[in-house]
């Protein structure tokens, strides 16, 4: 049973996790679990015959709380995602566990290897997940591998324990929903009441998802802002979402202002956004590529040195935390950047280039050389690992693969034009030219191209003695 088919639907499944990009602290990457649930989790639940629900998209008045506890009660089958090793998810599992004897399938991308102890020993479905997107051969395998577990599990009788609950402890008996939900409305001081009519968190995000990707980004600032507001209203107290603050600060730097004024107050805007993340000592690759990003423009707009050294430091740490491809090109380029500011005599307060200023020139010009060779690396391996989708792939995947490959060979040409390789250089950017999805992604390169040969001339290694002088 596919979306939007008029056939019976047989029960109910509800997913646990996490939502929109988040970290793996394990393995150093963020993956979009959106991608998961859109492409495999919601198709192959539907594919099952059964009614998907994920928490974002509950329409609800008051708490989640309840009407998530009653999913986690209710509902025929659960999909529990551990990907991330996301602390709601596995917190959700484990009430489900309690709650439920059978019926709960538990599924995790691969890159998780250690997985905690008390779910180990149960059954956990792997699935390979590259980041921002997942292969188009992984979506029809993990896809149908779902599909059937989700039909074996509702379908067979009697249902076989697979909560390690219900398992080592015999004779339990698995409580009633309707005393269950009372208990948790009575501690939560709350009545069970029918939700509000009005958009689901989903349903805006959505929204919001499709403002951004027409460019309208005023339009999604407000959508986001109300999400965050809501969040804040129906979950006083709570930790804020990080996806959430993310996507608010990009819109927020990125809505186009009438004068350079506005421009700097809405980059302060986004790092005022930001700064509740605590970028200074964040471990997600997320927020510190944003916070470079934010940087990056405010050293444009204003010249401040500040500005530019916590960019660089950013993506600095981004990239030695994630070794990806884009957060070392984009520090290998805010090198040259510094390299040729430190190194101009005109912002020396003596006037003049001395030593010191010299030698800071060399190193950051030297580093940015050395990180270009990591990056080419890195560009080979992606390319050699992600071949495309198969032929009968849609047209969707095939522009996504498409949007991805030319950015990894844009980098792979500003990696070799950086290090000195013209030759290479051009032959790659006339590669990614000839297949780039959208002429906007062709000019936006040729801009960043001519910044970089403007950076790379004069060199300041002209300053470095040869043997013999």
């Amino acid at each position: 049973m596919g979306e939007g088919s008029d056939e019976e639907v047989k029960g109910t499944c509800f997913v646990i996790m996490g939502f929109g990009k988040k970290p793996d602290f394990e393995t150093g990457r963020t993956l979009d679990l959106d991608q998961t649930y859109k492409s495999i989790i919601r198709p192959a639940v539907a594919a099952a015959g059964l009614e998907c629900v994920r928490a974002d998209e509950i329409v609800h008045s008051g708490l989640i709380d309840v009407p998530m506890y009653e999913q986690l009660l209710n509902a025929d089958v659960v999909v529990a995602d551990l990907s991330t090793s996301n602390k709601n998810a596995f917190y959700e599992l484990g009430v489900r566990h309690g709650l439920r004897p059978a019926t709960t399938i538990v599924i995790c991308e691969d890159g998780v290897k250690t997985p905690p102890f008390d779910v180990n020993h149960i059954v956990v479905r792997s699935y390979h997940h590259l980041g921002e997107d997942i292969g188009y051969s992984e979506v029809e395998r993990f896809r149908k591998v779902l599909t059937d577990a989700i039909i074996e599990v509702f379908n067979k009788e009697p249902r076989p324990h697979d909560s390690p609950v219900y398992t080592f402890l015999n004779n339990l008996t698995p409580p009633r929903k309707a005393e269950v939900l009372q208990a948790m409305a009575e501690a939560a001081g709350v009545e069970i009441v029918e939700s509000e009519s009005g958009q689901s968190h989903s349903e805006l995000m959505q929204d919001a998802d499709e403002a951004q990707k027409s460019g309208d980004f005023e339009t999604a600032k407000n959508l986001l802002k109300l999400i965050r507001n809501k969040r804040k209203k129906t979950n006083p107290g709570a930790a804020e979402d990080p996806y959430i603050i993310q996507r608010l600060a990009l819109v927020t730097y990125k809505a186009r202002q009438t004068t350079p004024e506005a421009e700097i107050a809405a980059l302060r805007e986004a790092c005022d956004l930001l700064y509740t993340l605590d970028p200074g000592t964040s471990n997600d690759t997320e927020t510190l590529g944003l916070w470079g990003a934010v940087h990056k423009r405010l050293w444009e707009k204003t010249k401040d040195p500040v500005a530019l050294n916590k960019a660089v430091r950013s993506y600095a740490r981004g990239f030695y935390l994630r070794n990806y491809y884009y957060n070392g090109i984009n520090f290998a380029f805010l090198l040259n950047v510094r390299s040729a500011y430190s190194g101009d005599p005109a912002n020396n307060s003596a006037g003049t280039a001395d030593i010191e200023s010299r030698a800071a020139s060399i190193a950051d010009f030297v580093e940015a050389a050395r990180l270009r060779q990591e990056v080419l690396k890195l560009c080979d391996d992606y390319l050699n690992s992600n071949p495309g989708p198969s032929e009968d792939a849609g047209p969707e995947a095939r522009q996504e693969y498409l949007k991805n490959k030319y950015w990894v060979m844009a980098s792979k040409a500003e990696a070799y034009l950086g290090i000195g390789n013209t030759a290479a250089a051009e032959t790659t950017y006339q590669e990614a030219f000839s297949f780039a999805p959208e002429s906007w992604m062709i000019s936006s390169t040729q801009e960043q191209r001519a910044k970089l040969e403007a950076l790379l001339t004069p060199t300041p290694l002209k300053y470095v003695k040869s043997d013999g002088e």
